[in-house]
């Protein structure tokens, strides 16, 4: 490295710097960015190549998400996989425009694959927030997005041996028949006693895509895509179209993302707390370590994890030690590689 010494002769300097690795021979990291959750590459690539033909932080989110929609990736996103109870495929998923901090995002759609091209159209063709259920489908069709079956053979073929096994696992409580050996339909205990229930589900059953996307203009958005929870009670949403938990951007601060146990970690705003710290000063890695420390001092071993980035596009990630979850993988897309690195962070 050199070393510039501040003296009145002139420095003599055999070694150079690119203006790249000035940047980051001074602190500053590499903008633009792109950032998602698990090792989706293509759908990281897909939003890469948005910003650098010149696309907006939008344009490149929705992109990116649109891409796992259309892989079905990890069967957690798009339709075809995580039927409910009832054997459909709903999909969530939200985006966020962090100059403004407008949101769109839909909850238990229906019919209508391209999940995160309708939460764009809720941000900017009305003034809500939210549609869900059978009414945001309606809206889809009525902006020009295609009615099609989201079941696919594998999802049938999921909810079929989840019938044959006595509807094993569910996330009922409190019911009778008794919902750890038999399948439904169910009603409420007259006891208030409750039984300690050891949860059985599927650790990759509830990944969601989170993505977040920073320009070289200070622009910041963020969104998510994801089919829900393998079995869930029809009409379930999670945290991924809950703006605060399942993303959050802000262009003064930086922006987050989350993937897990939605039921758990929607109580806790986790991607807003981790934007909110990094405002406060905190490098994204310790924002999102303070953000899975917040619930893991009241759910232990939740299954979860987040990833954060700052204004100077820093970026971090972390997760909870949980059974299935050690290592947490996630994407990045920046000016250091001209394809999609693989990351990973160690779970606490």
């Amino acid at each position: 490295m050199c070393v510039r010494r501040f003296v009145r002769t002139p420095c003599v300097c055999r070694c150079s710097f690119t203006p790249l690795t000035l940047l980051f021979a001074l602190g500053f990291a590499s903008l633009p960015v792109v950032i998602n959750t698990w090792p989706f590459r293509n759908a990281t690539a897909a939003a890469w190549s948005v910003l650098q033909s010149g696309g907006s932080v939008l344009d490149a989110v929705e992109k990116g998400c649109a891409r796992c929609e259309i892989e079905q990736c990890d069967g957690s996103v798009g339709y075809g996989g995580s039927p409910d109870e009832s054997g459909e495929t709903t999909l969530d998923a939200l985006i966020m425009n962090g100059d403004n901090m407008e949101v769109g995002a839909v909850a238990d759609l229906r019919r209508i694959k391209n999940a995160i091209g309708v939460a764009r159209a809720v941000m900017e063709f009305t003034d809500h927030t939210l549609l869900v259920g059978e009414s945001a489908s309606v809206f889809a069709e009525n902006m020009g997005f295609v009615a099609e079956d989201l079941t696919t053979n594998k999802s049938v073929n999921i909810f079929a041996q989840w019938l044959k096994g006595n509807c094993q696992p569910n996330y009922r409580k409190n019911v009778f028949p008794d919902p750890s050996k038999s399948c439904g339909p169910y009603k409420p205990r007259v006891t208030l006693e409750q039984k300690q229930r050891v949860w059985q589900g599927n650790t990759r059953s509830h990944d969601t895509i989170g993505m977040i996307a920073l320009d070289q203009d200070g622009h910041v958005a963020a969104a998510t895509s994801t089919n829900g929870l393998t079995h869930k009670v029809p009409g379930r949403v999670g945290d991924s179209p809950v703006v605060g938990a399942g993303a959050y951007a802000d262009s003064s601060a930086g922006a987050a993302a989350a993937t897990g146990d939605g039921d758990v970690m929607m109580r806790f705003l986790p991607s807003y707390l981790a934007v909110e710290l990094m405002r406060a000063g905190a490098d994204p890695s310790a924002a999102c370590k303070t953000a899975i420390s917040r619930i893991k001092r009241h759910y232990s071993e939740f299954f979860g994890a987040i990833i954060c980035a700052n204004t100077t596009g820093h970026y971090g990630a972390a997760c909870n030690k949980a059974p299935g979850l050690t290592q947490f993988k996630y994407m990045v897309s920046n000016s250091e590689s001209d394809t999609p690195l693989l990351k990973s962070v160690d779970c606490f």
